[in-house]
């Protein structure tokens, strides 16, 4: 999927054996290892009631986490035994804590009097859906790796999405705006400035699309360490332009405190300049970061503080 040729190989095999049984029944997913004395002492119960529920549409699918290491990262395994229920390729709840039959039951009950299950389906049908929960983890995977600061194989990735999937899956702006964003994070702007431009005038208004075009826009203005210095010092003057300046700058090298307190301080020293520049860049900024950031939120305040007093 995008991936190195062993991650792709532990995509495939948890999609043939965990995710399309998932689609019409519910799938307990138990992450042990060899060595753990309490998962092997876990796992005579987990296969009795599994085999005690078969009927009710329950199966039982175990992941060694010592073969399957990339697999068990992406669904942040800390410790093991971890059990999960896994629904449509979803994970619907947390099975870890129930040891004993009775709380298991009690929690598969639970679980099954919410879920549209067919016992008697095999899981190679999906329904209307079929393909999306599995898209969702991937979008999910993607986002993660970017995180992780993994910016070629978010790449990777979404380009597989983009171009694997039906084109109703791939159009969605989550797929759109993260290819766009993993472009400009590994350094391939004109790339992402195409893959931006193509996008219809309908997807470019959606608010992911839209942030990713922010950050597009401001990526524009990207210098090197030597060029960026040059900047700072010559801002220090108090000149404004210098200042506004350094700031797209500071931003665009990923340094947004830095980028923040200069527009910040610019914008409580003269609030007109320009036009309003550096007040507008702030606000570019937060529809760039995300408006529900805690950093944005945060520096919001600043600024309405300067602003309002």
């Amino acid at each position: 999927m995008g991936l190195n040729i062993e991650e792709q190989k532990a995509v495939d095999r948890f999609r043939q054996e965990v995710v399309e049984p998932s689609m019409s029944k519910l799938v307990v997913l138990d992450f042990w290892a060899e060595w753990c004395g309490p998962c092997k002492a876990l796992a005579p119960m987990l296969e009795k009631v599994a085999a005690e529920y078969a009927d009710k549409g329950v199966v039982l699918k175990k992941v060694n986490v010592d073969e399957e290491q990339f697999i068990a990262s992406q669904f942040q395994v800390q410790s093991i035994p971890t059990v999960y229920a896994m629904f449509q390729g979803r994970p619907v709840a947390d099975l870890t804590s129930a040891r004993s039959e009775s709380q298991l039951k009690q929690a598969l009950d639970q679980i099954l009097a919410q879920l549209p299950l067919d016992p008697n389906a095999d899981g190679a049908e999906g329904g209307p859906n079929d393909g999306m929960p599995d898209v969702e983890q991937l979008i999910a995977m993607g986002e993660q790796l970017l995180e992780a600061g993994e910016n070629e194989k978010a790449v990777q990735l979404y380009s597989e999405i983009a171009s694997a999937a039906p084109p109703e899956i791939a159009s969605r702006p989550e797929i759109q705006s993260g290819l766009i964003r993993a472009l400009l994070a590994n350094g391939q702007q004109e790339q992402a400035q195409a893959t931006f431009d193509a996008l219809t005038d309908e997807q470019k208004a959606d608010p992911a699309v839209a942030q990713a075009g922010a950050q597009l826009e401001l990526a524009g203005e990207k210098v090197d360490d030597s060029e960026l210095t040059a900047l700072r010092e010559k801002a220090q003057g108090g000149d404004m332009d210098a200042r506004y300046a350094y700031a797209e700058a500071a931003f665009a090298a990923r340094q947004r405190d830095a980028a923040a307190d200069e527009l910040l301080s610019m914008v409580e020293e003269d609030r007109e300049w320009n036009e309003g520049a550096a007040r507008t860049k702030l606000l570019q900024i937060f529809e760039a970061v995300g408006l529900e950031d805690p950093w944005v939120v945060a520096t919001r305040r600043r600024l309405s503080k300067i602003l309002f007093g």
